[in-house]
Order: structure tokens, then C-alpha cells, then sequence
């Protein structure tokens, strides 16, 4: 009955605040549904493409999403799930929603650019190219942290000798997961061809792509790919490659939002599940409310909660999706609403029942020899078994198509990720007025080509990604968190300068930027500890420190450039009054 109690909390909390703050912030900032936005105005086509609301909250959801929330969660429920509900729940409503609407709103009103040109805007060209850099390093650890998930989930499995199981056997899961995903980028394609080049509604289409999906499932469960993780790298590589330079309309779009209703599908199962157990008494919810401020580990709840739990209340991640491609394909203003503020907020949602799975199986999940290995692999453990016992074939199906739709999300926000990195790419060496590259001349036309961005992106990351280092995931939770913190001053900035209420941003961005620094100062110190160590320190820990090293103090510059801007608003402003 907890778990029925928690969850009716917060989807009671997360409509509240959608209704009532939600609607505050879009008064606040004057949200014009009659102004065009750059959808409409630049339309070129390739990235500037007017999409309907339930296509584009389908992109957006699925690309902030991913895996953030489930794994998040999960991890942070060692400290109780009454700190990681509040979280989720306050710091979705007061935070996360905040950051990701501000950030949307901000980049329609500059024409759909990112939150770099924002602080061009507001805070100078320096403080620009050092969020721009920022920004690619953070893109850098999304790009191999993914490649690293998505290809350790496609891999066949490999016999002692390192021999690949074929499909000749029993499918294994990974093989099955590996078809699937691959068939369900042909299905988005096709969905793309049919809506925008055959005429056809969203909604015979969405029908065509539901059934579509079913029909691949199906086959993906008895046809797999049995291929090695390194293959696998490469071909992901490629695909991303290809994914961030074709038009949005093409693939990105129908992907997403294809992919959403996995997302949909997978809570209602999972909300259906909390209230199936509670019923039967198939499982019970394992996480103490309160465990303790110190870990055996030696992590404290400041900042290491509001670290880990990352995607699930606020993440940085969120202003580059809105500020990338959401922004480039808003409809009209007033969209930015239920895409920015209501998909965060659901995101928020599934964080709880992230909570909530592990929940069921926490016991296992603490215990000496974890069967799971991974927080996705939890979750989809623990919504198995609400409904019935690890031997029953209802528990393995679920289990199945649970892993199935968090690697899908994973490699969404992948493609999104590689597309945002191409775009903030050029940026860095466009100068003022230049609008593309072809407006540039010399050496920075060939770095702003979109094609050189991209490949440059994508080998760094999949060699990163390649190496399977445990430091990235350690890395990417406080770089994401520290983006958010930097972004929400960006629009603060913005807000305050055209003259909008910006308050409501002063907190967040004061908190998250406190817990994000603090986290990586201790990083720092820690892998300094190393040194003295017998052996040194192996190559994974030297690069968690100087990338650690770089993100604090490209941070504390914005800081400085952020308190002189704002200082220097607040004193045009009182000379105005």
C-alpha cells in the first residue's frame, strides 16, 4: 500500500504544479500564441520544421528522457525514498520545469539558436564560446556514456572462448533488443514518408506505426543480431552520423515520437503494476523512508542526491534538447507549456516509479551479490514482479519488453545528442552574423561544415565510449547538473535584461550550481588522494581529473561573467526607474 500512496502523491503534485505554477510561468513571460515562431518564419526544411504538438512532445519526452530517470532513481534510493521523492517532485516543479521551459521559451525568442548564443545575447561573446566549449564537453560524455550503454545492450553474448552465440540458438535477449531497435529505425522512416510526403493524417499513421511496432516486436523475439560490442560501436557510430545531418522530418521526429508511446505504455504498465501488487501482495516495497546522511561508501545526501537522482528532477541535458531541436520546431509559442513545463514533469513521474520498481526487489538490489548489474535491468525486474514470480512467463515478458524500451529511449537521446553537438559545433566558430557556414570564410568554414562537427563528435565519443570507463557515468551526472545551474542564469540573465520576472530562476540556479561544484571539488580532491597511491593512478582516473579539473573552472568563469551581468541589469534597471 506505500508504493499506491507514493504514487498517488505525486501524480496529485505534478498536476497541481502544472496547473497552477506552470500557468504562473507562462503568464509571467507572456507567452503569444499569434507570434510566429522560427518554425514558421525560417522553415528550411531540414532543421526549422513546424511539428504538431503530439509529435514534437513526443520527440521532446523521448530525447530527455532516456535512461536518466530510471537509473537516477535507483541509485539514489539508498538514501530512502522520501528524499528521492520530494526531489523528484519539488525539484521537478520548482527546478527541472523551470529550467526546461525558460530554456525553450528563451531559444524561440532568439530564432530557435541555442542557450549559447542566449549568453552572447546577455552576458558577452566570451562567456559565449566558454558555454559553447562547456556545453561539447558534457555533449562528449552524453555521446560515450550512451554508445556505452546502447552497445553493451545490442552485444551478442560470447561463449569462454569469446565466440558469439548464434541465432541458431535460443535468441538471447540482447540479440532480440539489437533487431528490434534497428527495425524500429526503418518504421520511423517509413512513418516519415508517409506524414510528410504522402499527405497522410497523424492519425491513420500513428495507427500504421502502432501496429508496426507490434509487428517488429514480434519479430525482434524470434529473430536476433548477433553481432559484438566493438561492430556494434561502429554501427551506432554511423547511424548517429547519419541521423544528426538528415532532415528532422525524416527520422528524428517519427522516431521520437514513435518511440513516446513505449514511454506511455511502459508507465501505465508500471502504474498499473504498483496497483496490481497491492492488490495480490505479489511483491512489497522494500526502501526504508530514511537510511542515513553518510553512506558506508563515504557519499553524503549533499550533493550526491541531488546528483544522482539527475534527469529524474532537473538536468541540463533538458536546455539542449529545447534549446536545439525542440525550439527549431515549436508550432507556436504557447506550446511551450505542456512540451517544456509538462514533459518534465511526467519525466518526474517516472522517476517515482523508477523509486517504486526498485522497490520491489531493493533487498536484491543492496545485497552483497546484486543479481541485475544494472539499474535498467532493476527496474525492469522490479515491474516484473508486481505481477507474478521470476518463473512465470508474464514476468519474463514484461522483463523483456522493459529492457527493450529503455534501450530505445537510450539510443533516442543518442541521436539528439550527436544532432545538438553539430549544431553548438558550428556555433563555436560562427561570428556574429553569421548564420550557417557557408557565411563563414577560411579555416572556420571548414570547422563550422556541419559534417566536420559531427564526425569530430562522434569518434571522440565512441572511443570513449569504446573503453567502457566506469569514471564517464561518475562525470556526466555532476557535468549534467552543473549545465543546469549555467543555463538557468543564462535565461535569468535573458529574462532580466528584456525586462521579464526572472526570481523564480535566482534559487534553483544558486542551488544547483552550489551541489554540482561541490561535487566535483571532492572529485578532484579524491583522484589527487590517488597519487600517492602504490601503482599511481590508472588512466580512467586521470581522465576523470582533468576533465573534472576543466568543467569547474570554465563554471567558475561563467559564474563571474554571470554575477557582472547581473549587476549590470540591475543597475540599467534602477537608472529606468
Amino acid at each position: 500500500m506505500t508504493a499506491v500512496l507514493i504514487i498517488i502523491a505525486a501524480i496529485i503534485l505534478l498536476i497541481i504544479g502544472y496547473v497552477t505554477y506552470g500557468s504562473w510561468l507562462a503568464k509571467q513571460w507572456g507567452l503569444d500564441p499569434e507570434r510566429a515562431t522560427p518554425a514558421v518564419t525560417v522553415n528550411d526544411g531540414v532543421d526549422y520544421v513546424a511539428a504538431k504538438p503530439a509529435v514534437l512532445m513526443g520527440h521532446h519526452f523521448s530525447s530527455i528522457a532516456g535512461a536518466g530517470p530510471i537509473n537516477g532513481p535507483i541509485q539514489a534510493a539508498v538514501f530512502g525514498w522520501v528524499p528521492v521523492f520530494l526531489w523528484c517532485v519539488l525539484g521537478g516543479i520548482f527546478f527541472g520545469g523551470v529550467h526546461d521551459f525558460g530554456s525553450l521559451f528563451a531559444s524561440v525568442r532568439h530564432g530557435g539558436k541555442s542557450i549559447g548564443e542566449i549568453i552572447g545575447d546577455t552576458m558577452g561573446k566570451r562567456a559565449k564560446t566558454l558555454f559553447l566549449i562547456f556545453a561539447l564537453l558534457v555533449l562528449i560524455l552524453v555521446i560515450a556514456s550512451f554508445v556505452n550503454v546502447v552497445a553493451g545492450t545490442f552485444a551478442a553474448p560470447a561463449d569462454a572462448s569469446g565466440a558469439l552465440f548464434t541465432t541458431g540458438d535460443n535468441v538471447a535477449g540482447t540479440e532480440s533488443t539489437a533487431m528490434i531497435s534497428m527495425l524500429f529505425i526503418v518504421l520511423a522512416v517509413i512513418y516519415g514518408l508517409l506524414t510528410n510526403r504522402a499527405g497522410m493524417g497523424t492519425l491513420p499513421a500513428t495507427i500504421i506505426g502502432l501496429i508496426g511496432i507490434v509487428a517488429i516486436v514480434f519479430l525482434g523475439l524470434n529473430v536476433g543480431l548477433s553481432l559484438g560490442r566493438t561492430a556494434w560501436i561502429v554501427i551506432i557510430g554511423v547511424y548517429i552520423t547519419v541521423a544528426s545531418l538528415v532532415p528532422v522530418w525524416i527520422l528524428l521526429q517519427p522516431r521520437d515520437y514513435l518511440s513516446s508511446y513505449l514511454l506511455y505504455a511502459m508507465m501505465i504498465v508500471a502504474i498499473f503494476g504498483i496497483i496490481f501488487s497491492a492488490a495480490t501482495g505479489n511483491a512489497e516495497f522494500q526502501v526504508p523512508p530514511f537510511t542515513s546522511w553518510k553512506l558506508a561508501n563515504g557519499s553524503t545526501l549533499f550533493p550526491a542526491l541531488f546528483i544522482t537522482v539527475a534527469c529524474g528532477a532537473c538536468s541540463g541535458f533538458h536546455s539542449l534538447i529545447a534549446s536545439g531541436t525542440t525550439a527549431k520546431q515549436l508550432d507556436k509559442e504557447t506550446s511551450a507549456k505542456p512540451i517544456g513545463y509538462g514533459s518534465m514533469l511526467v519525466e518526474s513521474a517516472l522517476g517515482v516509479i523508477s523509486l517504486i520498481a526498485v522497490g520491489m526487489v531493493f533487498n536484491k538490489w543492496t545485497s552483497a551479490d546484486n543479481p541485475f548489474g544494472s539499474p535498467s535491468a532493476a527496474f525492469a525486474a522490479g515491474i516484473g514482479t508486481m505481477f507474478g514470480a521470476e518463473t512465470t512467463s508474464i514476468y519474463k515478458t514484461i522483463y523483456a519488453l522493459l529492457t527493450l524500451a529503455v534501450s530505445v529511449f537510450a539510443l533516442t537521446s543518442l541521436d539528439s545528442g550527436t544532432r545538438l553537438s553539430r549544431y553548438m559545433f558550428s556555433e563555436l566558430f560562427l561570428k556574429e552574423g553569421e548564420a550557417t557556414y557557408k557565411d563563414a570564410t577560411g579555416i572556420r568554414r571548414f570547422f563550422a561544415y556541419p559534417l566536420t562537427g559531427t564526425l569530430f563528435m562522434v569518434v571522440v565519443g565512441c572511443v570513449l565510449g569504446g573503453l567502457s570507463l566506469s569514471q564517464i557515468w561518475g562525470l556526466f551526472g555532476a557535468a549534467n547538473q552543473l549545465l543546469a545551474g549555467l543555463a538557468l542564469m543564462a535565461v535569468a540573465a535573458w529574462l532580466g535584461n528584456v525586462g521579464k520576472n526572472n526570481k523564480m530562476f535566482i534559487f534553483p540556479m544558486i542551488f544547483m550550481l552550489c551541489a554540482t561544484i561541490t561535487s566535483l571539488v571532492i572529485t578532484i580532491i579524491t583522484k589527487i588522494k590517488g597519487f600517492g597511491l602504490e601503482g599511481g593512478m590508472a588512466w580512467g582516473n586521470w581522465f576523470q581529473l582533468i576533465f573534472a579539473l576543466a568543467m569547474v573552472i570554465l563554471a567558475v568563469i561563467l559564474v563571474v561573467e554571470g554575477i557582472q551581468t547581473f549587476s549590470r541589469i540591475s543597475k540599467e534597471q534602477k537608472a529606468k526607474a
